[in-house]
């Protein structure tokens, strides 16, 4: 068991025309990371995914903000995506599900995760304006897609209610650091089996 939690990092790098990101996750850390995005409030929405899921995270991005974050921003949930599945290696001994209902303020948000390697999201989660100062709100989906597309995970978000934009964005990312931190983690009565009746995850 040792062994496998040792080997759980990983790191990507993604570049392309419009951006060029370094990624390093340790699913065994402590949650500390260092995050540089050019978009302040995105920096600060990755510092809570690394923060609540307890996975060190080092994420540098350079990209075409002259155009807007879009690029960016889905770019980076790809590399995070990619790491994260890299260092899941074939899933052996992961608690695998988890789902939690977070509250903030006024604001409620559910989400719930199956670390199956099967990607698919399930949103629903609306925001009351186009954008969270510079911004914009619909980004917050294309960074999760991106994220469950690459990390090879279901994923669902429900915001149950909520009037803060800012809240409701956060909610998304703290709920879904906190059942990645479950679902990450070694399930120490099968730790040296996957968690499937197939025998594989991937």
């Amino acid at each position: 068991m040792a062994a496998a939690k040792d080997s759980r990092t990983a790191m990507v790098s993604r570049r392309t025309n419009e951006t060029a990101i370094t990624v390093s996750v340790n699913l065994d850390g402590t949650g500390t990371s260092k995050i540089s995005s050019g978009i302040g409030f995105f920096d600060h929405m990755l510092e809570q995914l690394s923060r609540h899921s307890l996975i060190d995270m080092e994420i540098d991005v350079k990209g075409d903000l002259h155009i807007d974050d879009h690029h960016s921003v889905e770019d980076t949930g790809i590399a995070i995506g990619q790491a994260i599945s890299q260092a899941l290696g074939d899933r052996r001994g992961i608690t695998r599900y988890a789902s939690l209902d977070l509250a903030m303020d006024e604001t409620m948000t559910k989400a719930a995760v199956d670390l199956s390697g099967r990607p698919f999201l399930v949103w629903n989660v609306a925001f009351s304006a186009p954008k969270i100062g510079t911004f914009d709100t619909e980004l917050v989906r294309e960074f999760f897609q991106a994220l469950a597309q690459n990390a090879g995970i279901t994923l669902h978000v429900l915001n149950h209610y909520g009037a803060n934009n800012h809240h409701i964005a956060e909610t998304c990312f703290k709920a879904v650091a906190r059942v990645l931190r479950t679902a990450t983690e070694i399930d120490a009565r099968q730790a040296d089996r996957v968690p499937s009746t197939k025998g594989t995850l991937v």
